[in-house]
């Protein structure tokens, strides 16, 4: 087997799989292989792949952020909140949420290298805490957005869908940082051996504090998506993309370890599960059967991938 092929052997196996379903899907339902079909998933798939590439972030550095789905939900209702019949305060409102997002990522790598606490029980701790000022602040729907901030999931620029392109280029310029930059190496170094890279005198907390602000960063984009495709923010709107921003990770060939995996291979497992999930509704299979269903591929895919590297090894 060529070098290459080894060395990209999980993306190519994602890739396969989306091919096989494209195929699959179009003896189904002649209406699957249409354009515009893939168009949509391609569209929809927006939401989780922001959360999903911030998550990339914090994994690969061997942790995991278990707030994603609250911080989401916090910031929705801040946004249609703070905004509601006042246009004008758009561009300040969207500044300060990207903020706020950046600085609650910030502090759950602080917390974490503070407390020295497993990541998984201070974002629990977090989300918690997160949810919780989310009712506080509003139990329903809240507020409303103008009809302009829609264009961020409706609107279009020569054609081409904003936020579906805003995301493909965030993905592009994340996989240069971790690949092309001193930084992103760091950010492999600090994942595959923490004490290792610190001998090394490597800086750890900062590639820490880095990797959960970009999370928290990432997860206000995704806020500001979903205020713009429902128009409201919901004090739940965030619920499922916890759990859902690890899946596509996992699939991607990221190691929950740390240290091995990237953001291209993230962005595929976000189009295979948007993809099985529109095949399926095609099939109406019911929404519960497509978590189960999930939930398998990631069990096979995590299991596959522990199996392919300990031959390796």
């Amino acid at each position: 087997m060529p070098v290459w092929v080894r060395g990209h052997a999980r993306l190519l196996a994602v890739v396969a799989l989306l091919l096989l379903l494209a195929v699959i899907g179009s003896f189904f339902n002649a209406r699957f292989r249409d354009v515009g079909n893939f168009q949509n998933v391609y569209e929809q798939s927006v939401g989780l792949a922001l959360v999903s590439l911030g998550q990339t972030a914090v994994i690969l550095t061997g942790g995991i952020d278990l707030s994603v789905g609250s911080l989401i939900s916090l910031l929705s209702v801040l946004t249609s909140g703070l905004i509601d019949g006042h246009p004008e305060r758009v561009a300040v409102v969207i500044g300060g949420v990207l903020l706020l997002g950046l600085l609650i990522g910030m502090l759950n790598g602080l917390l974490t290298i503070w407390l020295g606490v497993h990541p998984l029980i201070v974002t629990l701790g977090t989300g918690a805490i997160l949810q919780g000022i989310t009712l506080l602040y509003s139990s329903d729907a809240a507020g409303s957005v103008p009809p302009g901030f829609e264009d961020f999931a409706y609107g279009r620029i020569w054609g081409l869908p904003v936020g579906a392109s805003l995301t493909l280029l965030f993905f592009l310029l994340a996989a240069f940082v971790l690949r092309r930059t001193r930084h992103g190496r760091y950010v492999y170094a600090v994942g595959g051996d923490p004490h290792a890279a610190a001998l090394l005198g490597l800086p750890v907390r900062r590639v820490l504090v880095v990797a959960y602000g970009f999370c928290g960063l990432c997860a206000a984009v995704t806020a500001l998506y979903v205020v713009s495709r429902f128009g409201v923010g919901q004090p739940y709107t965030g619920a499922n993309y916890t759990l859902a921003s690890i899946t596509p990770v996992v699939i991607g060939g990221t190691v929950l370890a740390g240290g091995r995996g990237g953001v291209i291979g993230t962005l595929l497992g976000v189009y295979l599960i948007a993809l099985l999930n529109n095949l399926l509704n095609f099939m109406d299979v019911s929404s519960h059967y497509q978590l189960v269903i999930q939930g398998l591929v990631v069990v096979v895919a995590v299991s596959s991938f522990t199996n392919s590297h300990a031959k390796r090894s």
